[in-house]
């Protein structure tokens, strides 16, 4: 009797445990960039680049660069809930797409590359709008949000060369990443959103150098 009830809590702890991980899908244009910044997360467990949104049932990635299959490129992120908040993943993909283009993203272009945030349950859709409406309200009439919130669908894992490719592939994909113009542009983003510009840092800079000169 006591093996029993001992096995039976043991099997209640592991449910218990993995009932905690839970998934996230973010599409932020070319996944291989989008990977990189969710490994880094203490609490995230794994990322996925694949495809979904669309209605093509196993797509390639020759299928869906036709633009033709509906999917976009997406990232399905598995993490401990315990460790790290929905929120806190939301904070990153904002940090790590340019929210102001309806074309694609960076110098990839095409519906396949349009950002958006495929959500789960209800709880996932209120976090994901408030964080968008709290962002266009920062904004006031400067720029529009155009990412999307959307529904999840069927994640499709992409083909094998492209899981972890900024791990596998390193210096090609610095050289894609800086060729796409991705690091600056989101560097002009961020000062769009948090109204900062490069002529506000550098007055900064040079405040802060004349009171170091002065004394």
């Amino acid at each position: 009797m006591f093996r029993l009830i001992l096995a039976v809590l043991l099997c209640s702890i592991q449910i218990n445990a993995f009932a905690e991980n839970k998934t996230a899908i973010f599409a932020g244009g070319c996944f291989w960039c989008m990977e990189k910044p969710y490994d880094k997360i203490n609490g995230v467990l794994s990322t996925m680049p694949g495809y979904t949104g669309g209605n093509t049932e196993n797509p390639t990635y020759k299928k869906i660069s036709s633009g033709r299959t509906g999917h976009y490129e997406a990232l399905l992120v598995e993490y401990d809930a315990d460790k790290v908040t929905y929120e806190k993943l939301l904070e990153v993909f904002w940090e790590n797409i340019d929210p102001f283009d309806a074309r694609g993203q960076f110098c990839d272009k095409g519906s396949q590359y349009r950002s958006a945030i495929f959500t789960n349950d209800e709880t996932e859709i209120a976090l994901a709008t408030k964080s968008k409406k709290a962002l266009q309200e920062k904004l006031k009439n400067k720029a529009t949000i155009v990412t999307e919130i959307l529904p999840a669908k069927q994640f499709y894992s992409a083909e094998d060369y492209h899981q972890d490719y900024y791990i596998k592939n390193p210096v090609r994909y610095k050289y894609y990443r800086h060729g796409c113009g991705r690091d600056k542009r989101l560097k002009k983003v961020q000062e769009i959103l948090h109204g900062k510009s490069e002529n506000d840092t550098a007055s900064t800079i040079k405040s802060i150098w004349l009171k170091i000169v002065n004394g």
